[in-house]
């Protein structure tokens, strides 16, 4: 049974004493294959460095809105070159944060829409980090019109879904689904078309129930494809099936 992480960090500190084991013990899991998006400039080169040394691991390039302060407009350019020279699956992560109140909302949106730009123009995908702006990234992309992309940890509304899924944007969901607190969650789970999900852990966030305050890592992908099939009264294997192959079209992942 084949699993896609369609979104974690292995190239964070926290993977520094681990990282080969935690791949080694993802694949024997079942996770295949893993997309880690980037989140500022000075961690591009080691992040296509840790994929062009690493079976199955993807990459994605961007600007992550919650580390406005260490983003220069020369970023961009060097984003833009980047794309042209090396192989990424999408650009990201990007998007808008307006939860923390101490991000400027103006150079969020600026940094965002450059970005969208880049995309566009390079025919790649987006991997989208929103918060608490899910209206104004969805008036951007409808300006800026890329192909498609993920809406990392989405929980909008289903009214906000079909107007990302008429962008072709596909949802993440991860380890918060496995929490049976997380009611509206797993009710959006249930009622988005399966051809718009795909897996995901955010590690080393964002972890699973059975390991509430560890680490996460993507080899408890499989835990967040138990939850899924439970909500939706679906095998775990056609879940697998469904999610990677929906992951697989969306960013453009080659095949097993």
């Amino acid at each position: 049974m084949e699993l896609i992480d369609t979104h974690c960090h292995l190239d964070v500190p926290e993977f520094d004493s681990d990282r080969e084991a935690v791949l080694r013990r993802a694949q024997a899991a079942g996770v295949t294959t893993l997309v880690n998006p980037g989140i500022h400039a000075e961690e591009w080169l080691p992040l296509i460095e840790l994929a062009q040394n690493s079976p199955g691991v993807h990459y994605a390039l961007g600007l992550h809105p919650v580390y406005l302060a260490r983003h220069r407009d020369a970023d961009l350019d060097r984003l833009e070159r980047l794309l042209a020279e090396t192989a990424p699956v999408a650009v990201g992560e990007i998007g808008l944060d307006f939860q923390l109140r101490e991000l400027d909302r103006d150079r969020q949106q600026q940094l965002f829409e450059a970005q969208l730009v880049i995309a566009r123009d390079a025919g790649l995908p987006v991997i989208l980090h929103v918060r608490k702006a899910h209206d104004q990234v969805l008036q951007s992309l409808k300006r800026i019109r890329v192909p498609g992309g993920i809406a990392h940890a989405f929980n909008g509304s289903l009214q906000q879904a079909q107007q990302y899924r008429d962008l072709g944007f596909c949802f993440g969901f991860g380890g918060m689904l496995t929490f049976e607190r997380s009611r509206k969650l797993r009710e959006l789970a249930a009622a988005l078309p399966l051809e718009s999900i795909v897996l995901e852990t955010d590690a080393p966030d964002l972890t699973v129930a059975a390991h509430r305050g560890e680490r996460n890592s993507p080899e408890y992908l499989p835990d967040c494809l138990a939850a899924l099939a439970g909500v939706r009264g679906i095998t775990p294997e056609d879940a697998a099936r469904a999610t990677s192959a929906n992951a697989r079209a969306v960013l453009g992942l080659p095949g097993l």
